[in-house]
């Protein structure tokens, strides 16, 4: 079943509007399972792929790194826990390795490199 999105409107420059997703986790999560195995995919085209999807102009940018934090921890203890790969959300698909948010993620920027090299 398709969620219903959240689209609220916010100020754009000095006059003009435009619509924000507002996104759920599992939305995030949806997106983040449809990227190319062993590329990392930026999370912002994540979120313009999700702006387009639900017809906002804009998906905001915090929830979605919030969404991404959760999906990692989430993510990272099933495999911990032995969950096969096949299994979670692969969130090592949106983190730049040699980003400061990979050395904050479950797992670290050694576990995002090793699952990207994985999957290629």
């Amino acid at each position: 079943m398709r969620e219903t999105p959240t689209i609220e409107p916010r100020r754009k420059g000095r006059s003009g509007m435009q619509s924000m997703l507002i996104p759920s986790q599992q939305m995030v999560a949806e997106q983040i399972r449809s990227a190319r195995q062993g590329v990392f995919t930026e999370p912002g085209v994540l979120r313009r792929r999700l702006a387009a999807e639900y017809g906002a102009d804009a998906c905001c940018p915090v929830t979605v790194q919030r969404h991404l934090r959760a999906i990692a921890d989430l993510s990272f203890l099933a495999l911990q826990k032995g969950e096969p790969v096949s299994m979670v959300t692969p969130y090592w698909r949106m983190v730049d390795p040699k980003s400061l948010l990979a050395t904050r993620l479950a797992g670290g920027a050694g576990f995002i490199r090793e699952r990207l090299a994985a999957e290629r």
